[in-house]
């Protein structure tokens, strides 16, 4: 078969580019050069050269003794205004839904850390000064109105102008937070000074622990990060004493028996689940003779009568003492040391035992452990507030010499604030601060120290050093776990003053000695956490301040550093410092 002959193609001569020909190639180019960049290793040359990698800064400040004007650190994207990087939503999707895993800590190692200085948001302003701030917050300072369109009408909270405006209302004490804590006094001696210390377990915006102030009562609140409610940074801007935290599988970062009150107003948790341990979890951080307060499901709550009924047995189980159920409230009385034959039950085995007080990554547990002093550190037994502030309880270590170190400590610190405030300029005691860390607590005598002052002190006990936290919850102060190589649970922007004693022993390693993160790590975790024009108190040897000091000029700090206390033996200097108040332009 031959070939069919077809008419040549009809060509006219070749067609020029038009316009928008050009322009289509163009941006097919440039989302070409965007994808190469964003996903292949192409573009990290380009990100190296706009702004220095953790390797340049850290080789900078450890290349000279203070590291002045070698190098700065940028600026963290004006999206990461929030930024918690142990509650960071993209690393927790990743986790197990079980038990709630997903949303508890989940930290980076220290080097995937950006090495970026939170901003602060648009329009951020010094927050309103404490008491005021107990009412009413700068809208700016975080632009979140989801519970005031919510919960405005349980009286939570609510927008007028410049404002958010709290009320004191909560979900089950719409009324107020007074009058809810009047009607718990009715069965619980809230004014007789031997409540000082409480747990507000789902916390909302902290009214109940921030109005149990006026009855001398520091109330620890706490709740997990919620990215659309922002609950603990409302908290913690209204001055209130409050952190991050998710009962799921893991101890809450307390010691044992600290809390003389356990509160929970509709905080949802399922007490009797996974065997009673969360019930259990309860029992190990509520002090003997303390109270136990559910508000709320599934207290005689429609369609949660299983519920309820297994609630009150397992309460009885661990013999704990039904006050009274008013309502959709009840209240239990821990006993001073079990008494009924079925507690027994609950004991872990002997090759299960552990100390009661470990609780920094320590798993749950639905066994009681067997624990100790129990009657010596019951409710009663303790002194009333404020006597016991100055006690020194028997859970110190080695009573004898303990009790010596005490009370040295204690006079130690009177000395040493005394000389912040007469001598450095700290602003201690005024407006100017309300909400403070002490990153190396100890015994708490810092925190003592100020017990006269508008300020509340949150303790932290590094997880690596002896776990004195029982001591400071033993006085009447609060305080947490916590390794400072990982984030604080905090939201940024918290803190007014954060007082350090000893830096370089919070990355140290204690048996080797060996660094296990970097002081510049620390820092930047500290210039998160503080407010802008806030405070830094950091003591330590001559060489560490030098190091320090560098530090703090390339975070954007200001800084002084001074000799210490004339009254104090040792070689350690005092660097105070001011966090600048910069903005993203």
């Amino acid at each position: 078969m031959g070939h069919i002959n077809l008419p040549p193609p009809r060509r006219g001569p070749p067609r020029p580019w038009a316009l928008l020909d050009i322009a289509a190639f163009s941006l097919f180019a440039i989302v070409l050069l965007f994808l190469l960049l964003v996903l292949t290793p192409l573009g990290d040359p380009l990100v190296a050269g706009s702004s220095p990698s953790r390797d340049t800064i850290i080789s900078a400040l450890d290349s000279s003794a203070s590291g002045s004007g070698r190098v700065s650190v940028d600026a963290c994207p004006i999206e990461e205004v929030d930024y918690m990087p142990c509650e960071d939503p993209k690393r927790s999707s990743h986790f197990s839904r079980e038990m709630n895993f997903y949303r508890e800590r989940h930290c980076p190692v220290p080097g995937e850390t950006p090495l970026c200085l939170v901003p602060p948001p648009k329009g951020y302003r010094i927050p309103v000064p404490w008491p005021d701030s107990l009412h009413k917050i700068w809208h700016d300072n975080m632009p979140y109105g989801k519970i005031a369109e919510r919960k405005g009408h349980q009286g939570w909270m609510k927008q007028e102008g410049s404002y958010f405006i709290f009320p004191g209302g909560g979900t089950m004490f719409p009324d107020g937070a007074e009058q809810y804590i009047a009607k718990l006094a009715q069965y619980i001696p809230i004014k007789s000074g031997w409540i000082r210390t409480a747990l507000d377990m789902g916390c909302g915006v902290a009214s109940f622990g921030g109005y149990m102030l006026k009855e001398n009562i520091i109330t620890m609140s706490f709740a997990p990060r919620d990215s659309h409610k922002s609950q603990i940074q409302f908290a913690l801007e209204r001055g209130i004493p409050a952190f991050v935290a998710m009962l799921g599988t893991r101890r809450l970062p307390f010691s044992a028996h600290s809390f003389d009150l356990v509160h929970c107003s509709r905080c949802l948790i399922p007490f009797t689940a996974y065997n009673g341990t969360y019930l259990i979890e309860v029992n190990r951080l509520l002090r003997p003779g303390g109270y136990l307060v559910i508000s709320g499901p599934p207290v005689q709550w429609s369609k949660q009568e299983k519920e309820w009924a297994n609630l009150q047995k397992l309460a009885e189980n661990l013999c704990y003492e039904l006050i009274t159920v008013d309502g959709n409230t009840a209240i239990w009385q821990k006993p001073r040391e079990p008494l009924c034959r079925q507690f027994a039950e609950y004991f872990c085995p002997a090759t299960n035992y552990d100390d009661s007080s470990e609780a920094w990554y320590y798993k749950l547990k639905s066994c009681v452990t067997q624990g100790t002093l129990t009657v010596e550190i019951s409710l009663n037994n303790l002194p009333k507030w404020p006597q016991r502030l100055s006690k020194a309880t028997t859970r110190i270590p080695l009573m004898q010499t303990g009790a010596n170190v005490f009370e040295a400590d204690t006079k130690r610190w009177v000395r040493r604030v005394a000389y912040y405030k007469n001598s450095l300029g700290v602003s201690l005691g005024t407006s100017h601060v309300r909400n403070v860390m002490d990153m190396n607590a100890f015994y708490g005598g810092f925190a003592a120290a100020l017990i006269n002052d508008p300020v509340w002190v949150m303790n932290v006990v590094p997880a690596t050093k002896q776990l004195t936290l029982d001591v400071i919850y033993d006085r009447g102060l609060i305080g947490v776990y916590h390794d400072w190589c990982e984030a604080f649970s905090t939201y940024p922007r918290t803190y007014d003053l954060l007082h350090v004693s000893g830096i370089n022993s919070l990355i140290r390693d204690s048996t080797s000695g060996n660094a296990r993160c970097h002081l510049v790590d620390v820092l930047i975790e500290m210039d998160r956490i503080l407010r802008p024009e806030g405070t830094v108190i950091i003591r330590d040897s001559h060489d560490v301040i030098n190091k320090v000091t560098g530090i703090a000029h390339a975070i954007r700090w200001t800084s002084e550093v001074y000799e210490n206390e004339p009254e104090s033996n040792n070689d350690e200097k005092i660097l105070v410092a001011k966090k600048t108040f910069w903005k993203l332009h």
